[in-house]
């Protein structure tokens, strides 16, 4: 099996970072392989200044994030909520690579579109300063939906497990250490089965 992954927080020492980290180990400890892409150190615009319209050329980092997406079978997402949602820096990546003819493409004459990374599935790991009940039902998961409907799902990738570690401003060495252990073995277990 392939993992791709994607360590949306900028800062690689952070708990995400340490997750990201730990899932990458266990998927290659029970035997994938595995790519590990840490946004805060590719160099390129998170800005998609026209929109889908096109004109910008994509940076070679982006290019082959758009080669180990395809080349993945199964993508590793792993960021802190902020405001509730992804950080700019995932989103701008995102806006970035998810392009019209690399991750879906519109049909003509119709409202309907072709999802072009269909046969991939998704694992989320995501970090909160709130509980993840609250998260959960007092905030209503904004970041979730938007991953699972509208980024994901919309592409094809599917099915997407999340995983919430919270809260984090007022966890313990020990809670972290925890949370670090079952990032390590949630990727055992995406590499053994896929789940």
């Amino acid at each position: 099996m392939n993992i791709l992954v994607i360590l949306g927080h900028p800062d690689r020492s952070s708990l995400s970072g340490a997750l990201a980290e730990a899932f990458a180990a266990g998927a290659c400890e029970a035997g994938a392989t595995v790519k590990l892409l840490r946004l805060g150190e590719l160099e390129f615009d998170p800005i998609l200044w026209h929109g889908y319209r096109g004109g910008q050329p994509l940076e070679a980092d982006i290019q082959q994030a758009q080669e180990d997406i395809l080349q993945a079978d199964h993508l590793v997402w792993v960021f802190p909520i902020w405001w509730g949602g992804l950080p700019a820096l995932l989103k701008g990546f995102i806006d970035r690579v998810f392009l019209p003819g690399f991750a879906f493409r519109y049909r003509r004459g119709s409202s309907l579109w072709d999802r072009l990374l269909a046969g991939r599935k998704a694992t989320v790991l995501a970090t909160m300063d709130s509980p993840v009940w609250y998260y959960r039902w007092v905030q209503h998961r904004p970041a979730y939906h938007q991953l699972r409907h509208s980024i994901l799902g919309f592409s094809g990738i599917t099915p997407m497990r999340w995983y919430g570690f919270g809260p984090v401003r007022t966890a313990s060495q020990a809670q972290r250490e925890t949370w670090i252990e079952q990032a390590r073995v949630r990727g055992i277990k995406v590499a053994a089965n896929g789940r």
